[in-house]
């Protein structure tokens, strides 16, 4: 049973895609196996690891994080790394921010240690099915789609250096995902104070994630939060993540506890 929350997500995205990358959108979200690859990804990541959420609704808000800042790129004329080298599309590029926001986190179904390539394992086989079906008569297209989505995957948690805008996007859009409803449940899960609890404290205390158009640069991400606790999770997760990202250099980052001056980062 899906969500409210993943059914709205679902209409973001879809709402932001058309021709082939609104065809890979469908069986993206419609894919059963992937599915359920989500929802035990979210049960090892709260309910047994105490971490927290890694399920069908973030990885579909990395999606629709990804698409837009895009969106946001394309609009100011800045060619993602598949369109700029002519091995590739801006569509296949789109597709490819599809795919590894859906896959970036099943790993998780394993563990926490090195997920990402549990991730890589997990998804290939799915890969071979949804690309297959979206270029049946291109292989050399879908062999660099295949590659631009492991290295979206693999570089998602910032641990290993990723050189194209796609996976620059994938790791921002990743980190932009830190408000307070991520750490909801494994705040009430949890009761007892243990190591690595900021993280999750910090996550609690952040009111709003907004991406849009920036003044200076394509895009500006603005983090409103409630106490200054939430500057942990600005400076340690997202800052660090667009520190390593190739997008780095279009970016502006605001943020500040609500009602009070703005912290600008970038």
């Amino acid at each position: 049973m899906k969500s409210p929350k993943q059914t709205a997500l679902e209409g973001e995205i879809l709402s932001r895609t058309k021709g082939v990358v609104r065809k890979a959108a469908e069986l993206l979200l419609n894919d059963a196996e992937i599915q359920h690859l989500q929802e035990y990804a979210n049960t090892v990541s709260i309910k047994r690891l105490g971490y927290n959420d890694h399920g069908p609704v973030h990885m579909r808000t990395v999606v629709s994080n990804a698409l837009l800042m895009a969106d946001l790129l394309h609009e100011a004329g800045v060619p993602l790394s598949l369109e700029k080298e002519e091995c590739g599309s801006h569509e296949d590029s789109l597709i490819a921010l599809c795919a590894a926001g859906m896959l970036h986190d099943i790993g998780m179904s394993v563990g926490r240690d090195d997920h990402e390539h549990s991730s890589i394992t997990l998804a290939l086989p799915i890969l071979e099915r949804i690309l297959g079906a979206l270029y049946p008569n291109a292989l050399d297209r879908r062999v660099v789609v295949r590659s631009l989505i492991i290295e979206c995957i693999v570089g998602h948690m910032a641990t290993q250096k990723i050189h194209s805008m796609e996976a620059g996007l994938l790791l921002i859009a990743d980190g932009s995902d830190m408000e307070k409803g991520r750490a909801r449940i494994p705040m009430l899960l949890n009761a007892q104070s243990r190591v690595g609890d900021i993280h999750k404290y910090s996550a609690a205390s952040i009111e709003r994630v907004t991406i849009g158009k920036g003044e200076r640069k394509p895009i500006r991400i603005t983090i409103e939060m409630k106490a200054t606790v939430g500057f942990f999770q600005v400076e340690e997760v997202l800052f660090r993540k667009i520190n390593g990202s190739p997008v780095k250099p279009h970016v502006e980052l605001y943020a500040g506890v609500i009602g009070k001056k703005m912290k600008c980062y970038l």
